[in-house]
């Protein structure tokens, strides 16, 4: 075709499809009754910014429902309101998951079928709209939540293996290894955290699974086997990311799997053993101290202060049954190169819990563990049967984040799903956590800016039993909203900039 007729054919289909448009806002103009002019200016101009809002009531009427978009507003700050202020920085998060224990691993591989297994790990690690784990956290051995007690290494009585010539990850290939298979070839990213509940039983001093101390003599070896655990999961395609040397080393349960770890024990095996031995691998699996509650920070600290073992402690795991996540801050200040993560917190069917956990799970763990420097933050069971199994020994009422019919397969999503949510699908990994006005009046906030859009993520907790207004202001972005009483929102808009733009400050003193 010669190039100037070619010009002019396209010229042509250009101008044909232009009058199409105008005929179309013509006609549609002319159904609503307004001017053309409107029309076409309202065509052209791009629709105001607004703000994304969804919204979570303790009653269970609204559970992750969008809501409309907030108009934006011209109303100046006032000292009372909530301002966010980008150009003070904290901690970057890891991002958000739970449990993959036996029990959750053998419902879905055993009560799922192959439909319902890929929608359902889709919804859970699959990004935005699903819940978008991509934490997980796997026990090396059995918890209270297996179907049986075995370690990975388990003997005849009176018989040892100080080689570990014995060592095999047989429990686990049925339904653990299979469903993180499956997880990874959803999120390869998934970041994944192993946990000891109790060495073989001819390393104790109890000769049991179940209670008794490590004996001395087995220190280097009890490193060796975490080692070999590393390295034998990797073989099946699952990287560990993070190790803890002993679950829960101050408590020592009667009923399943566990034992007592002194802090000079586990900073032994750490230094002179276990991080040695990671220190030498690529990719590199990282170690995480004391891995227990709240209530004494002494502890970490006091593991922090090793000068053999802290070189190998990438950071501080916690729990949530006792104390409350404040504690995390003085540890954070006092080492503040060393993450926090919460790696263990349950709900559960028990007196506290009979209005709901919706409002504890998202202020107190996920709201308060994040303004409190955790970069992470992990959900005990992914999901657990209708009677709370299945399992041996342990908690008897302890929710999963889901619940698995075992006849049916049909999955009921729990208060704690709905809490991690409001975090989980918006505030990305990456993202920083960012300043904003302090807790009151029953009203907690927690505000991030996501890295790849540079979108923010404002959640607020309305914990009183009134509706609360509250003004928001963002650099230039300012908008309103009235709480329901009993809830949760998560509000996301595309920055304002202003006095408070992004310098890329960090703010190390305030939580």
């Amino acid at each position: 075709m010669d190039e100037g007729r070619g010009v002019s054919a396209r010229a042509v289909v250009a101008a044909a499809a232009l009058l199409s448009l105008v005929v179309l806002v013509v006609q549609w103009a002319s159904r609503r009754h307004e001017p053309v002019e409107a029309a076409l200016v309202a065509l052209i101009q791009p629709p105001p910014p607004t703000v994304r809002l969804w919204l979570s009531t303790a009653d269970r009427r609204l559970q992750l429902a969008r809501q409309p978009d907030i108009p934006l507003d011209t109303t100046p700050p006032t000292p009372d309101d909530l301002t966010v202020d980008l150009g003070r920085r904290y901690q970057t998060l890891t991002g958000f998951g739970a449990a993959m224990t036996d029990s959750s691993a053998w419902l879905i591989e055993n009560k799922l079928n192959a439909t319902q297994r890929e929608s359902f790990l889709e919804e859970m690690f699959g990004p935005p709209p699903g819940l978008n784990l991509n934490m997980a956290r796997l026990s090396i051995g059995a918890s209270d939540f297996s179907r049986q007690h075995y370690t990975l290494d388990d003997m005849p009585a009176g018989q040892t293996d100080p080689q570990l010539e014995h060592f095999n990850v047989a429990a686990n290939l049925p339904d653990v290894i299979p469903v993180m298979q499956q997880v990874l070839s959803i999120n390869p990213d998934l970041l994944i955290i192993a946990t000891p509940w109790s060495a073989p039983a001819w390393m104790k001093s109890s000769a049991n699974l179940i209670g008794g101390a490590l004996l001395g003599q087995y220190e280097s070896t009890y490193a060796d086997y975490l080692v070999r655990y590393v390295d034998t999961y990797r073989r099946y395609g699952i990287p560990i990311f993070a190790l803890t040397v002993q679950n829960e080393p101050g408590f020592v349960p009667q009923t399943y799997p566990g034992m007592e770890m002194p802090v000079d024990t586990r900073t032994r095996i750490i230094g002179q053993y276990l991080g040695p031995a990671l220190a030498r691998r690529r990719p590199q699996t990282v170690v995480l101290g004391w891995d227990h509650n709240w209530d004494e920070p002494q502890q970490p600290l006091a593991e922090l202060a090793d000068e053999t073992a802290a070189p190998y402690i990438a950071g501080v795991a916690w729990h949530c049954y006792r104390g409350d996540p404040s504690a995390q801050t003085p540890v954070h200040r006092a080492y503040p190169r060393k993450d926090a993560y919460i790696t263990e917190c349950s709900g559960g069917d028990w007196e506290s819990a009979k209005n709901g956990e919706l409002m504890w799970f998202a202020r107190d763990l996920l709201l308060g563990g994040l303004r409190n420097w955790a970069r992470g933050v992990v959900y005990w069971n992914l999901a657990l049967d209708q009677d709370y199994g299945p399992h041996a020994g342990g908690c008897d009422n302890c929710k999963g984040m889901v619940v698995i019919d075992s006849r049916t397969g049909a999955i009921t999503r729990n208060d704690e799903y709905y809490a991690f949510a409001h975090y989980s699908r918006f505030a990305l990994p990456g993202a920083a956590r960012v300043w904003s006005t302090a807790n009151g009046k029953g009203i907690a906030n927690v505000a991030f800016q996501n890295a790849d859009d540079g979108s923010v993520v404002l959640v607020v907790v309305n914990s009183g039993t009134k509706a609360h207004a509250i003004a928001v202001h963002q650099g230039s972005v300012h908008f309103r909203y009235e709480m329901p009483a009993q809830s949760v929102a998560t509000f996301v808009w595309q920055p304002g900039h202003d006095d408070d733009a992004d310098n890329g400050a960090a703010d190390t003193d305030t939580p």
